[in-house]
């Protein structure tokens, strides 16, 4: 009987191309890898000294399915004015406040932070309105296209249960991941949002919710 020679199966790792790192801060945010390539360099600092609305302080971490935190993780925020107007022509009344910023982890600590102002509510074209809330985009080693979420207001309640984008998710106990908790640290208002890439099992699900944007 003639029997065929078993095949051996070769695999590859996956090569520096097929994830978002571990090398995205070079490129993306070079400052904080040690390296002065842009005479303008990107950072987590949105509000100016002039810039109208309450100050606050965004950090948190962001978790792996393992429910380690991530320290070459990069995050980019995009956000409203204190009257709900975007930096942008399409908005009716165009602001001037940039509202975009992009920051690092801590490489030893794994907490990312943006000091920004918070946000109004954003008026809709149906006459409707969402609440105040802060687009977040975060790319990691692992991941290979950056995920989209959302960062609500644990102090806007009323408004969070009238937004249409939060309302929209089916699972309304995973809503949740998207509201950031107010703390106030002295004359500091500090709002946390830990961000998870996967759940850690059991009865609740702890994934952050990620739009397909």
């Amino acid at each position: 009987m003639h029997t065929q020679p078993q095949q051996q199966l070769t695999h590859y790792r996956e090569t520096a191309s097929q994830t978002g790192g571990p090398y995205v801060h070079i490129g993306l945010a070079p400052q904080q890898a040690g390296f002065e390539i842009f005479e303008n360099n990107f950072g987590n600092v949105l509000a100016k000294p002039d810039t109208p609305g309450e100050r606050i302080r965004i950090e948190g971490t962001v978790y792996d399915g393992l429910g380690l935190p991530l320290r070459d993780v990069l995050l980019e925020i995009w956000q409203a004015d204190a009257e709900g107007h975007y930096a942008h022509p399409a908005d009716p009344k165009p602001s001037s406040f940039r509202g975009w910023g992009r920051t690092g982890a801590d490489f030893e600590t794994g907490l990312y932070s943006f000091e920004t102002i918070k946000p109004g509510p954003v008026a809709l074209a149906n006459g409707g309105t969402q609440a105040p809330h802060i687009a977040v985009w975060v790319v990691a080693r692992g991941i290979n296209l950056g995920l989209h979420t959302r960062i609500y207001f644990s102090d806007e309640q009323q408004a969070n249960e009238r937004d249409p984008v939060l309302t929209g998710i089916e699972w309304a106990t995973r809503r949740k991941t998207l509201i950031a908790q107010r703390e106030q640290r002295g004359s500091e208002t500090v709002y946390r949002f830990d961000i998870r890439i996967q759940g850690q099992g059991g009865a609740e699900d702890l994934e952050t919710v990620f739009f397909d944007v």
